[in-house]
């Protein structure tokens, strides 16, 4: 049995998934703590491990390897209680489609052996935005009421610790926002947040975060430590064609790693020099680019991430 302190409330300690007759490794000897209070995050793109690294915490599936606890409880031994303690939103809805609002939130609250009178404080600033609608059926909710709706039957029970897997996944930008603004809120109520998405801009809303994939963690800390560490020289770039500048760019014997970034291309060097900026504009200039922009950047978590896949 792990040892945690306290202050731990989720401890991952070489936790391993494997799927299929090929033995494919979805999570490989991951090992992470959250603190509890804390908006934790995993990082990553699509196929990095994280909905099997939440399965698995939420005792919806048994490790391979490994071991965890979450909120004291061993995720195999303890399931019982886990469940009964945790809040769980999978990334894909799941909720009943052919129940109105009204319905889904009773129907999990009686599942856990509460009512929605009972807990109402809890969900109220989420549900009151619901509310009007809350005889209409799940199936026929835009995105994000639905992302509304889930988070209501998550916490109707009162749960210490929420997971959350890529919650903001097809929602429009407004819902995103108003999502961690929600967010916030619930963590100034003592709930611990656990939160895997694939939008990089969404990790420098969490307290500390995890990047990872191919199921293996690569980094643990805060993104501004993150961002911190970042070693090399960072230039965004801009010219007329930006294929054949994305083309000249990894052809560029200093260039460390060069991938599109909105309407800039972001270029690691592999020296940081006073020289660096001219020296690329004549190279460039050398290639027949035109309306080049060349500036230095400050890192972003993105950038971080692209870096340690290099490294």
């Amino acid at each position: 049995m792990l040892n945690i302190t306290p202050n731990i409330i989720v401890k991952a300690s070489q936790l391993r998934k494997v799927y299929g007759k090929e033995k494919t490794v979805a999570v490989d000897d991951v090992s992470f703590e959250v603190n509890r209070g804390e908006v934790f995050g995993l990082i990553g793109p699509d196929g990095a491990g994280k909905t099997s690294i939440f399965r698995m915490l939420t005792t919806l599936l048994l490790p391979d390897g490994g071991s965890a606890m979450v909120d004291g409880n061993d995720i195999v031994i303890d399931y019982k209680k886990i469940r009964s303690n945790v809040g769980y939103m999978p990334g894909k809805f799941s909720l009943y489609q052919d129940l109105s609002i009204e319905e889904n939130i009773n129907f999990f609250a009686t599942v856990f052996g509460t009512t929605l009178e009972e807990n109402y404080e809890i969900i109220k600033e989420i549900y009151v935005q619901i509310e009007p609608f809350k005889k209409r059926r799940a199936g026929k909710l835009s995105g994000g009421m639905k992302q509304k709706l889930a988070l209501c039957c998550a916490l109707i029970h009162k749960p210490k610790i929420l997971f959350l897997d890529e919650p903001t996944t097809g929602v429009d930008p407004v819902s995103r926002k108003e999502f961690w603004d929600m967010l916030k809120r619930l963590k100034d109520q003592d709930i611990t947040i656990v939160v895997s998405t694939p939008y990089m801009d969404e990790a420098n809303l969490c307290d500390r975060i995890a990047l990872i994939q191919k199921g293996k963690i690569l980094s643990i800390d805060t993104p501004n430590a993150i961002v911190a560490a970042y070693p090399d020289a960072l230039m965004e770039i801009k010219a007329d064609n930006l294929y054949y500048l994305l083309r000249d760019l990894n052809a560029y014997e200093y260039t460390l790693s060069c991938f599109t970034f909105g309407e800039f291309l972001h270029l690691a060097l592999k020296q940081n020099n006073v020289n660096s900026k001219l020296e690329l504009n004549t190279y460039l200039t050398s290639k027949g680019h035109q309306n080049i922009i060349i500036n230095p950047v400050t890192p972003t978590v993105e950038d971080c991430f692209i870096k340690l896949l290099h490294d």
